[in-house]
Formats: C-alpha cells, structure tokens, sequence
C-alpha cells in the first residue's frame, strides 16, 4: 500500500527550486492517489534535430518525476538517489509541454520502484514510458 503524501506541491516545489544552482525546468504539478504529476514547459533548449524534444529531456523528467513522487510520500529526504532508469521512447513528441504521471509501485524504507509515463501535452498520447528505482538512505 502506499502511503499518502507527507508534504505539499508548495513544499516540493520549493524544495526542487532551491536545490540546484540552475532550475530543472520542471515542476509539480500534483499530488495524485499512487505518485505525482509533474509539468515541463518546452521551449527551444529542449529541441532535437528533427524538430522534437530530445531525448535527454525527457529522461531528466522521468527522474525528477519518480524523486518527487518518492519524496512526497517519504518527506524531503535530498540524499535520496536513482538506482535504474530504463526508458522507452515510443512516439516522436510535439514541441509541446510535457507532462509526467509517476506511480509509486513499490515503497519501502530504503527504495521505490516507480513507473513514469510522460505524454506530449495534456491528454495527448505517451511518448515515453520508464521505470524507476530509487534508493533512500536511511
């Protein structure tokens, strides 16, 4: 079972934006029932030759989006870490915002497995899909 969310969109946020020197880019949107859903508004750094989002882009989503998801239900925990990112890439995304559903499949006192699903827009079709485990420090 997993738990609900022991902080805040707010609290997220403001966490994610003060822990880097330069923004990610991204941010929680909300806190859902299994995870969180984050956006990421595109613009032109997050171009590919092709006239698509490249690839890096969308990976640093995925990582960002099972973190937060991960941190919301186990509080801010910074040294919290990826251990595996496997992503497939099934559809050539718009130059549109991408949005990231991260549902915890699995929460424990020291991982989580979360499944990422990022799609091109708000309802558009899923351009990628991952898996992500994360190692939290005791």
């Amino acid at each position: 079972m997993i738990p609900q969310p022991v902080v805040t969109v707010d609290e997220l946020n403001d966490f994610l934006w003060g822990a880097f020197p330069t923004p990610r880019g991204y941010r929680v949107d909300a806190l859902t029932e299994r995870g969180a859903r984050l956006v990421m508004p595109i613009g032109d750094e997050h171009q590919r030759p092709g006239g698509t989002v490249s690839g890096p882009t969308m990976m640093g989503l995925t990582d960002g989006a099972a973190w937060l998801a991960t941190l919301s239900r186990v509080g801010i925990v910074p040294l919290a870490v990826t251990s595996t990112l496997t992503i497939h890439f099934l559809e050539k995304p718009a130059l549109v915002d991408l949005v990231a559903e991260a549902e915890l499949l699995r929460l424990g006192a020291r991982s989580s497995v979360t499944e990422v699903r990022i799609t091109s827009g708000a309802g558009g079709p899923v351009v990628a899909i991952a898996t992500v485990g994360y190692s939290i420090p005791a």
